[in-house]
């Protein structure tokens, strides 16, 4: 089986990205990261899927983003909208996904693994300029031209199995894998048992991809 890195958050596009990656027939890895973000719910909820999933590692990763602030997750002097803004809003993280890739990457070399799986989606988000198929291009080709596995010959790979789809597309995948949404946390203010706001605008995608599916919406509220 070949390895795969997948970058789990504990959200609802992400393990649907765990499961399409395990019916490809990857043997899975999964990497998540405590960033300073303030709903940090989400990384139980990552540890419960890895479990369920049978990950053969699940890494948790310190970082220290909420050192240089800048977002709304990160920043306790910046409050998390509960309305849509015009523009990126300031739930985008800096570099956010530039820094998870690149710690992805380097645990891919390290395990002679050369796929890397993340749940971007360039349809139903927030307008984040690391969510593009522009920027997906960019990493990988970075990623073969900056690890010595590159430079011997490996072929790095950044799967991006979600970013044509809308939220209402991607529930409908996951729940033909066998998902269960239940165990999934994607709200930007979620408490500490997860429990979601529902206005911001995570919150919103997620309340609007479940309608769309016509499906009920499993999500518990605050």
């Amino acid at each position: 089986m070949k390895k795969a890195i997948i970058l789990l958050s504990g959200g609802l596009d992400s393990v649907t990205v765990l499961a399409i990656a395990r019916q490809k027939g990857y043997e899975c890895y999964a990497i998540s990261f405590d960033y300073g973000q303030k709903h940090k719910s989400e990384l139980e909820f990552a540890k419960r899927i890895s479990k369920q999933y049978s990950v053969v590692e699940h890494k948790v990763v310190t970082l220290g983003m909420g050192s240089i602030g800048g977002s709304a997750l990160t920043d306790h002097g910046i409050s998390v909208p509960d309305h849509p803004e015009a523009g990126i809003p300031v739930t985008y993280v800096p570099a956010r996904n530039t820094v998870f890739l690149s710690m992805a990457l380097g645990w891919a070399e390290v395990l002679g693994a050369s796929d890397l799986f993340i749940g971007v989606n360039a349809v139903d988000y927030s307008g984040y300029p690391d969510c593009r198929p522009e920027f997906i291009e960019a990493f990988q080709r970075l990623a073969n031209l900056a690890t010595k596995a590159g430079v011997e010959g490996a072929h790095f790979t950044v799967h991006t199995p979600l970013i044509n789809l809308s939220k209402a597309e991607i529930i409908q995948k996951g729940l033909e894998l066998g998902v269960d949404y239940t165990q999934t946390v994607s709200c930007y203010s979620a408490n500490e048992s997860g429990a979601a706001c529902g206005v911001c605008d995570a919150c919103r995608l997620r309340t609007t991809g479940f309608a769309e599916a016509g499906v009920s919406d499993p999500t518990r509220y605050i």
